[in-house]
């Protein structure tokens, strides 16, 4: 059932591959030259050999060496992971950019993670890269963090069609004013905010 799914999207998005019908130049690198990169970057195979049993995968290898690449290309200057547990993901993500400063976020409970979301901005007045993982507390997250999510910033939210109950969670985060632009790649949602960019969203064939 779960390919048969993965193959019925796959047709439904076939016309949205390879950037088609995307005017804005800086889209169309993010979705040519970074969502739909194939060359193999110099870590995957180190990462691919260290992390073997020993770290919870809960994306595709495919849906990791992405989050590898947009940290490589927006080189933040430090990463806030919200998961649960040891996530494969934020290895991908550090490897990408050892300079940056990096938080995991992994409380096994909303208060604590809202607690250390607190502490780790208390000095600061955005945030460079978000990820919000495979976590039930999503929507307090969001909340919480939204206000820090400045122009330069990105953030990627995971299984955005996990449940009806996200999907249309997703929906309302598009449409929030202070979410710009969008990229809905089915197993990620990537979400930008410089205020001076139209509102525009993007449905990506990334399967």
């Amino acid at each position: 059932m779960f390919f048969i799914r993965r193959l019925w999207n796959w047709c439904k998005r076939f016309r949205y591959r390879c950037g088609y019908g995307v005017h804005s130049p800086s889209d169309f690198f993010l979705i040519t030259s970074v969502i739909y990169e194939t060359l193999p970057y110099y870590a995957y195979r180190e990462l691919e050999k260290t992390g073997k049993g020993k770290i919870t995968t809960r994306y595709r290898k495919k849906v990791n060496r992405l989050l590898f690449r947009l940290v490589n290309y927006y080189r933040p200057d430090f990463l806030i992971h919200v998961g649960e547990g040891k996530d494969e993901a934020f290895r991908y993500m550090c490897a990408a950019r050892t300079s940056m400063k990096t938080f995991d976020v992994s409380e096994g409970h909303r208060e604590g993670a809202l607690l250390a979301l607190d502490k780790i901005m208390k000095e600061r007045q955005s945030v460079g890269f978000l990820h919000v993982g495979q976590t039930p507390y999503y929507r307090e997250v969001m909340e919480k963090m939204l206000p820090y999510m400045g122009k330069d910033s990105c953030l990627v939210v995971g299984g955005i069609y996990a449940s009806k109950e996200k999907e249309a969670w997703w929906t309302m985060l598009k449409a929030d004013e202070r979410v710009r632009v969008t990229f809905d790649l089915y197993d990620v949602g990537i979400l930008l905010f410089d205020p001076k960019r139209y509102k525009q969203d993007y449905i990506v064939n990334f399967f």
